[in-house]
């Protein structure tokens, strides 16, 4: 017997055209669920592997289907942020989200940074958690194990800050108890040989990214949580498509 069609839900507040056309591209693959509030959607562009559920509240729609196994995992698309993981937090019980985002640089590069929420990551436990998590999807990916560790300059800079000293003492930390590598202010010379990065702080690791994917002509795939029960990848609403979100949500559930 064939194994049932995956269902991954997706949420559309705007741009949805380009939510469709993203499920449309990856039709057949699995099932996308599509949920937007009535009259959101175009649903003559939708095509055979796509449905679409309209709600009042898609935001709770998504995540109530996502709890209830209607649908197997889902991608934040186009629904506000702050609505949508405050849903999802409360939905799992835990009062944080920790993500941990696949990216590509613009020569191809493909790497994993966490955290990148500004409330993420602040403590050595909470990094040496995202390492653990970050190791599993790495290896789901192929990418390489050896962790990265970035600290706010280079050894040589020991005195010049007492916040630069102290971001390098905990970065020497980590490194240690983690098993991975102290790659100082290097992200150039880290995404060469680690397959996971860990940003000094929540606020630096958002500022990579968004430099990364919105200047610096790379890709954003999308940030998985990784502290849940359930599969979310989290996006950007500026991303140009969701194809690859879709796929990353996809991978996961294998």
């Amino acid at each position: 017997m064939s194994a049932a069609v995956r269902r991954i839900g997706i949420g559309i507040a705007e741009d949805a055209q380009k939510v469709i056309d993203s499920a449309n591209s990856v039709s057949g693959k699995f099932t996308t669920v599509c949920y937007c509030k009535p009259g959101i959607a175009d649903k003559k562009t939708v095509g055979n592997a796509v449905r679409i559920i309209e709600h009042t509240n898609p935001e709770q729609a998504l995540i109530d289907d996502l709890m209830a196994g209607r649908i197997d995992a889902a991608v934040r698309g186009t629904l506000p942020a702050n609505s949508t993981l405050m849903a999802l937090k409360k939905a799992e019980g835990v009062d944080h989200l920790e993500r941990i985002a696949l990216l590509e640089t613009v020569y191809g590069k493909k790497f994993l940074l966490t955290p990148v929420g500004v409330d993420e990551g602040w403590t050595v436990p909470e990094k040496l958690e995202l390492i653990k998590k970050g190791r599993l999807i790495a290896q789901k990916f192929g990418l390489p194990e050896k962790v990265g560790v970035l600290s706010g300059g280079r050894l040589g800079d020991v005195g010049r800050h007492r916040q630069v000293d102290a971001s390098m003492a905990e970065a020497e930390l980590v490194a240690r108890l983690g098993d991975a590598e102290h790659c100082e202010i290097l992200i150039e010379d880290a995404v060469e040989t680690c397959g996971l990065i860990i940003a000094p702080d929540g606020i630096s690791g958002n500022l990579v990214f968004r430099t990364l994917t919105f200047l610096g002509g790379g890709h954003g795939y999308g940030a998985p949580v990784v502290n849940i029960s359930r599969i979310f990848v989290d996006t950007s609403r500026a991303s140009p498509n969701y194809a690859n979100a879709l796929l990353l949500a996809a991978s996961l559930l294998e």
